[in-house]
């Protein structure tokens, strides 16, 4: 039985370090929403070994996130609260073991592996650093149709990572040396690695970025067919989820695709009035389709001019 104190202090780094997922993982219920806390902390432990390394070796990375693995498949004792509950939780809701080998390792490939070629080269990364997410996150929710989930639960973990992807260009250049934009999108569309690091706007980059937006688009779609077989109590949370993250493409579009003068983020004020205008449709229609394309600046049809607020008759901003 994963303990209160394990549970609060898993909450603790959602809280520090995703609050747009944290924000929606609140309107969850308890069974799902408690475990929800601890996978997403163990997410970050994984994460925090490669992207907050210091002065460690890409020795000692691997070494530690071999130590994460152990202890999260139950091969090795743990005295880390986030590790030892997730070791729990793995075994009480099923979690395949695939999923967090899977996982784990995508996680050791960002210790050497900063670029990436292809977008199928890319999306072979996210399907253990987004897709295993939303397998393990569907596992936890227990739907009656798994199987018919499962698909979705993958594409809608992808296209949440594709959004950070194109939100945090600048940010991942600066802090890590990444780029995650495909280097056949890039050549598309004239865009060298010398002009993202002085990090200039150009019409290549504008044009390289609307790609990619449409793209993850496409996933949002797929992805969010799929929330109608989750269980009903968990569907709005997953919703508002999809809902927020999708909102970061309004705002790149809003900056003119300007992602390397600051990386855009989702005010308060924005979340909340999002949380209210999905909450608004979802009384009305208990459907998360109809309701992502009332709310959600994606539109139903890949129409680049359909955006949040368009459909419902309240302000976008």
């Amino acid at each position: 039985m994963v303990r209160d104190e394990q549970v609060a202090r898993s909450k603790a780094i959602q809280q520090r370090t995703g609050k747009t997922f944290h924000f929606a993982t609140r309107l969850l219920p308890q069974r799902v929403r408690h475990a929800t806390y601890v996978l997403y902390a163990f997410f970050r432990l994984a994460d925090e070994v490669v992207d907050d390394a210091g002065d460690a070796s890409p020795e000692e990375q691997r070494a530690e996130l071999e130590r994460l693995r152990a202890a999260a498949l139950g091969e090795a004792e743990t005295d880390d609260p986030v590790l030892s509950a997730f070791s729990e939780m793995r075994e009480e809701y099923g979690i395949d073991d695939a999923d967090v080998n899977t996982f784990v390792d995508a996680m050791a490939t960002d210790i050497t592996k900063s670029r990436y070629e292809t977008y199928a080269e890319l999306e072979a990364y996210m399907d253990g650093s987004a897709a295993a997410v939303g397998r393990m996150m569907t596992a936890v929710m227990d739907p009656e149709e798994k199987g018919r989930a499962l698909p979705h639960a993958t594409k809608l973990g992808e296209a949440f990572q594709m959004s950070n992807f194109l939100r945090d260009v600048r940010e991942d250049i600066d802090e890590r040396d990444r780029i995650y934009l495909p280097q056949t999108t890039l050549d598309e569309h004239g865009v060298t690695e010398a002009q993202l690091r002085r990090y200039e706007l150009t019409e290549g980059f504008t044009t390289a970025m609307e790609s990619e937006l449409h793209r993850t688009e496409t996933l949002y779609r797929e992805g969010v067919a799929g929330i109608k077989y989750l269980p009903e109590d968990c569907q709005f949370s997953v919703l508002l989820a999809a809902v927020l993250y999708a909102d970061h493409h309004r705002l790149i579009r809003d900056r003119n695709y300007d992602v390397l003068s600051a990386t855009p983020q989702l005010s308060r004020l924005r979340k909340l009035s999002l949380f209210a205008r999905t909450r608004y449709h979802w009384m009305w229609t208990k459907d998360p389709e109809t309701v992502f394309w009332r709310v959600s600046s994606v539109s139903k049809r890949g129409s680049p001019t359909a955006g949040a607020g368009r459909h419902d008759g309240l302000p976008a901003r």
